[in-house]
């Protein structure tokens, strides 16, 4: 369940947008690349619970904000 997930709605790219962090910053706050940011938010890789947790923290939202089942 790593990859793309067909039934996960991802609402990354839209907060990390409303806080005004490039994928860049976002990446540097949870300590990933850059690149699994990018491939996070277009659903390529699902994130482990940790890291969806450090985004979420970092982002000051809660993780069912960032990433839904539909």
């Amino acid at each position: 369940m790593g990859r793309n997930h067909k039934k996960l709605l991802n609402n990354l790219e839209e907060f990390r947008k409303s806080k005004g962090l490039t994928q860049q910053e976002l990446s540097i706050a949870a300590e990933v690349s850059r690149k699994s940011i990018n491939a996070i938010e277009n659903g390529i890789y699902i994130p482990s619970t940790v890291l969806a947790l450090k985004i979420a923290n970092t982002l000051d939202c809660k993780v069912e904000d960032l990433f839904k089942l539909l």
